[in-house]
């Protein structure tokens, strides 16, 4: 057979018979997700982003304002708080990092206090 030869009408209808389909039936009622066997279930977790360790004020509170090792204790939390978040325990990296900005700000503190107290008591010693 040429397949440029004409096919005619009817012989292409009944090759080509569309297929019989099936009327769904509607339920009257609607069952709640679970109880439905054909029903999935995707539970979608917020964004939460990941707590802060606090390094890099560590890093410089150990090495310029290190008062009474607080800096160091600064860092020694930090590295603590980063290797909680890379194990994936975000509760303790948020504890241990919340320790360490506590550190590091009292770290600050008390050594921005003691230049301020030395600024003031080497001025008070040379108007003297």
């Amino acid at each position: 057979m040429n397949t440029n030869q004409a096919v005619p009408l009817g012989q292409l209808n009944r090759a080509f018979s569309p297929p019989n389909y099936e009327l769904l039936s509607e339920e009257p009622e609607l069952r709640p997700p679970g109880q439905d066997p054909a029903s999935t279930i995707i539970s979608v977790h917020s964004y939460e982003p990941p707590p802060k360790d606090f390094f890099v004020w560590s890093v410089f509170n150990t090495l310029y304002m290190n008062f009474c090792c607080l800096g160091f204790m600064a860092l020694v939390f930090s590295i603590k708080a980063r290797d909680r978040k890379l194990v994936g325990d975000l509760h303790a990296a948020q504890s241990y990092g919340s320790t360490a900005k506590c550190l590091n700000i009292c770290a600050l503190t008390f050594s921005l206090l003691l230049v301020l107290v030395t600024v003031v008591t080497v001025s008070i010693l040379m108007s003297v």
